[in-house]
Parts: C-alpha cells; structure tokens; sequence
C-alpha cells in the first residue's frame, strides 16, 4: 500500500490527499485513521474532513492562503508512524422490495450475467456491506463487498429520473438514491428507508465504516414500512454484530 499520499490544492479553500491502494476494508480503516490524526493532530483550524475510498478532502472556512502552516505540516508528515485503528461500525439491516415494478434493471443483469432473478435477490442479500463514504448527493451511502456475481457497468445513457430510494449497482459497488434524482446505476430494487433528511438533529444516521445488509421484502411489506415512516412511527434501530 501506498503510504504516503499525493497532496495538492484544490480549489481556494481544499486540500486534497490522494492514495494509490486498493479498496478493501483494511485500507478503509487506515484511511479513516489518519482522517483521525489530521483533525486531531495536524489541521489546528476547524476544518471538515471527507474521506473517499482512496483520499482525504479537507474543507477550509475560508482562503487556503491563510492556510500555508498546515499545507506545510501535510507535506512534511510521515504518514508511515499512522496505525490502523478499527472503525467497524455500527450495522444496519435495510429491507429492500426487488419487485419489478421497482427493479427497472433486473432483466438486463439477469441476462448479462446469465443469473435468475431469485438468484440475483440472493447474491444481493447475503454480504454484509461496507459503507466506504457517502457522496454525489447527501445520504447516498457507496457500499462494498458486493458478490462479483453481480457486477454491471453502469448505463451507457442514465434516467433522467429514478424514484427515492432507488437500490442500485454500478461495477463492483452497490448504494441506494436517497432522494429521486438522475441514475446512471442499474436499478434492481427500492429501499423505503429514510436516508437523509434535512430537518432532523442527525440528517444522516450512518458513517464510514459502518455496515450495511439488506433483506427482500415484498410489495405488502415494503408498503407497511413506508406507511410507518409517513406516520412517524418507523425506527431504524442498528443490531449487534454477531
């Protein structure tokens, strides 16, 4: 692995560090120990650190011209005394209905990958899902470990639209649209669970390393579900690892 990292600006108010490793969970909790060190350690400003699969962002208030000491003690640090802690997280069971009224893709990887659709909700299911970082839009959680089974590029021409809630795979990753937006990813199923929302103390309930495993529910139970979470009562609650 590589340990020390490419460090440049980006933009007026960023600094980004870049690695050259491979996406496994080891690295993950490597990276998400240093993310420790920088906000800890060597960045003294209050500052937002966000961690990719392979790189750092730190997210300065205001010029990174007022900012040279830490792009100093960035370029100087010696990233090879960083030990890994472990940062597995919290996991959490998400229901998931793959009815084809909301696995718009199902077919196609079907045919693809030369698997059934049972076969597929099966292959889907069964990991236990890492949670490497949430980007594109708020809440959306990129999830690895998926079968390889499974994988599909993503579509050569995305949707315009997909509904909340969108369960889709792209490569070798896998993530739910927590709100409905343009999809370049191969629909499969909807999650009815909220992923985001705006106006709660705690927007996003999940973090990088936490853990994720889905379960097929059909159309009755994924119904119940997001009849509970219009009333109010619908809690998602994270279980013990075994």
């Amino acid at each position: 692995m590589q340990i020390k990292p490419s460090i440049n600006r980006l933009g007026e108010k960023a600094i980004l560090l870049q690695w050259d490793f491979n996406i496994t969970p080891e690295n993950l909790n490597w990276l998400l120990s240093v993310k420790q060190i920088l906000q800890q350690q060597i960045v003294k400003s209050k500052v937002q650190v966000v961690n990719t699969y392979n790189s750092l962002l730190i997210i300065y208030n205001y010029s990174i011209e007022n900012i040279y000491n830490d792009f100093r003690a960035l370029k100087s640090y010696d990233f090879t005394g960083s030990s890994s802690e472990d940062f597995k997280g919290k996991l959490y069971r998400l229901p998931v209905c793959y009815d084809v009224e909301f696995g718009l893709d199902l077919d196609e990887l079907a045919r693809r990958n030369s698997l059934t659709i049972s076969e597929i909700i099966h292959l889907h299911t069964q990991p236990i899902y890492t949670l490497y970082f949430m980007g594109f839009l708020p809440g959306f959680l990129y999830l690895g470990g998926m079968n390889e089974r499974l994988k599909i590029s993503r579509k050569n021409e995305p949707r315009k639209s997909v509904l909340k809630g969108a369960v889709g795979i792209a490569e070798n990753q896998t993530g739910i649209y927590p709100n409905s937006s343009p999809a370049g990813w191969q629909i499969i199923g909807n999650c009815p669970v909220e992923l985001f929302n705006a106006h709660t103390e705690n927007p996003c309930p999940f973090k990088a390393g936490d853990q994720i495993q889905f379960y097929s529910v059909s159309k009755q139970e994924y119904a119940k579900i997001k009849q509970k979470i219009e009333d109010g009562i619908f809690e998602l609650k994270p279980e013990s690892h075994a």
